[in-house]
């Protein structure tokens, strides 16, 4: 007898045992003795991109999406180029020729006048039909032969009589570069080489641009691009610092 009630007890203790591990196991897992519960969800949600605001991770909260990629530098630098080089324009030619003349500088009647541009009316009217006939924006190649001329009035290694207004073919050193047979001519070879980095897309017209072969072609669709120094694959019409941002600056004041 006593040892059936012996047997029992014992029964009953490793009853409880294993009732009182299932029981410390279930609170575990719900969270309701160490917490743990919450913690797990917190790190879920952040894995997941939740943040509990209503936003998806990425959004800035008004519709539009957040620009920089997986590529870290260089999507920061994409979301920073804005200028497209072709593309419609809705500059003007007469904006053009208030940016001029608002400069203070003369422009060089005889000089250009010798190669079919005898006024600055004329010499804009020239990029804006060139521009538009292989979809470059006029205002990006008036606004870089302002930068590279200084308003028309040269002083580097090409001359004025060369209608050679982008610096094509100068290397530094007194190499005074290309030469072209007048202003037209000059500024067609200018915007070819731009949309020879702006894009992949074959010119429309005759090429003119006897260095439009040793571009990269579509390596510098934004204007900002053109400078090496900003390009992400170091690629670019110029090594200045800031060469391509410099002439944004130049198209906004342009435009206002």
């Amino acid at each position: 007898m006593n040892w059936n009630k012996d047997r029992m007890k014992l029964y009953m203790e490793a009853g409880l045992a294993v009732l009182l591990v299932l029981t410390l196991a279930l609170a575990g897992a719900v969270g309701v003795f160490s917490g743990r519960g919450s913690s797990v969800r917190a790190e879920q949600e952040q894995s997941s991109g939740y943040s509990g605001s209503g936003q998806e991770n990425g959004s800035t909260g008004d519709g539009q999406t957040d620009t920089q990629n997986s590529d870290g530098a260089e999507g920061a630098e994409a979301a920073e180029a804005s200028y497209l080089i072709m593309g419609e324009s809705s500059v003007t030619v007469q904006q053009m020729v208030d940016y001029f003349n608002a400069s203070g500088y003369t422009y060089p009647a005889e000089e250009l006048g010798a190669g079919g541009a005898d006024s600055i009316e004329t010499f804009c009217q020239m990029y804006y039909e060139e521009a538009s006939a292989e979809g470059v924006r006029p205002e990006v190649a008036f606004a870089q032969t302002m930068k590279e001329t200084g308003f028309l009035q040269y002083g580097g290694d090409a001359s004025i009589e060369q209608f050679n207004f982008a610096g094509l073919g100068t290397t530094g050193g007194g190499v005074p570069g290309n030469s072209y047979a007048d202003v037209r001519t000059g500024i067609r070879a200018q915007i070819q080489h731009l949309k020879a980095y702006a894009t992949t897309d074959p010119l429309l017209g005759e090429c003119v641009d006897d260095r439009y072969d040793y571009v990269k072609k579509g390596s510098a669709p934004y204007v900002e691009w053109l400078g090496q120094q900003e390009n992400p694959s170091g690629t670019g019409w110029a090594t200045a610092d800031n060469y391509g941002y410099d002439i944004v600056g130049m198209i906004d004041d342009i435009i206002s």
